[in-house]
């Protein structure tokens, strides 16, 4: 596969593994592909502070078998800096690949593994980690929806008690003051709620 620099940028990714000689190997077998290999670096050092350092879009991990801190990391990383992550592991442990995809992990491989099928997962990983930070992003907004129409009844249910406004109007007058004010329906009525209960009007 011919790089192509202009229409798809290389994501560059670091390579976390015990046998530099296999690292090399799965540098190699990128070449000329989407993917970069930005860094090798060794299990025994610091999984966040290598990221913090060299800034990578994937992170491919290699080990025998991740530890606690290992897995942890990775949790702080999905937390804070989610990025696609893809783990091998020589053994098939089902605990342990249902705590790694807990942690942030978008392709779990166990078994043997073979460099020139690292394109292939890391399309994968990249394909999932996609879909996932898209639904977190849907599921989100929806949230934030939910939240702002329970904030709006609440202080529609206000102006309909103490002003006598029919759903209607409280609704309008609601939309009117967020238009005139440049802000949102929410926190228009989160100001309404504050506003009445001061006054002695908010519901118990």
């Amino acid at each position: 596969m011919a790089k192509n620099s202009q229409t798809a940028p290389l994501l560059t990714v670091l390579i976390i593994d015990d046998d530099m000689e296999r690292a090399e190997a799965f540098r190699a077998a990128l070449k000329d592909t989407p993917y970069s290999v930005k860094h090798l670096a060794h299990t025994s050092v610091s999984l966040l502070k290598e990221v913090e350092k060299t800034e990578p879009d994937i992170i491919l991990i290699d080990i025998e078998s991740p530890n606690r801190d290992t897995i942890e990391s990775l949790s702080t990383i999905s937390a804070f800096n989610p990025k696609p992550v893809v783990m091998f592991s020589e053994h098939e442990e089902p605990d342990l690949m249902r705590d790694s995809i807990k942690a942030g992990v978008s392709a779990y491989v166990s078994g043997d593994t073979t460099p020139e099928r690292a394109k292939f997962i890391l399309d994968v990983a990249v394909a999932r980690f996609n879909e996932f930070q898209g639904l977190k992003a849907e599921l989100s907004d929806a949230k934030q929806k939910l939240e702002s129409r329970k904030w709006v009844d609440q202080a529609k249910a206000l102006l309909i008690e103490k002003q006598g406004m029919t759903e209607q109007q409280a609704y309008a007058a609601i939309r009117k003051m967020a238009m005139d004010n440049g802000q949102k329906m929410e926190d228009v009525a989160k100001n309404l709620i504050s506003m009445m209960q001061l006054m002695g009007g908010g519901q118990s």
